[in-house]
């Protein structure tokens, strides 16, 4: 019984570390204009907080649309464009290493779908705390 009593505390106090201040990673873009990124300890505050990072960067907050929402974890921004000249980013998130975030770049980009597409490429990994690893 005191083993289960221990174990249950142990569970509760690592709910309170570090992960748990970051529940998940927001993700959203004003199409040609703008995009944010945010950590937060849910979807409301963070989509609130990348929506800010967005109008910083030049568009109306309500320009900004929400692209994504993942449990916090590493991130991929891929860009990617069709043969016919258009282009989007899409993101993948909530990774648990900057390894698997990588590995999702590279399959989103796979033969089959480079079928319909002139150019994909991962362009940026974000850790947990939604800030870049990639040098621009």
């Amino acid at each position: 019984m005191n083993l289960v009593i221990r174990t249950v505390f142990a569970v509760l106090v690592a709910g309170t570390g570090p992960l748990a201040a970051k529940a998940g990673v927001a993700i959203v873009q004003a199409p040609e204009q703008s995009f944010g990124i945010c950590a937060a300890r849910d979807a409301k505050s963070a989509f609130a907080c990348a929506r800010t990072q967005c109008a910083a960067g030049g568009a109306a907050k309500a320009d900004c649309l929400e692209m994504a929402y993942c449990d916090s974890g590493w991130t991929v921004d891929v860009f990617m464009q069709g043969k016919e000249g258009n282009h989007w980013h899409e993101y993948r998130c909530g990774w648990n290493s900057r390894a698997e975030a990588e590995a999702a770049g590279k399959l989103a980009c796979n033969p089959e779908r480079m079928e319909d597409l002139m150019e994909c490429s991962t362009v940026q990994i974000y850790d947990p705390d939604a800030r870049p690893q990639i040098e621009n």
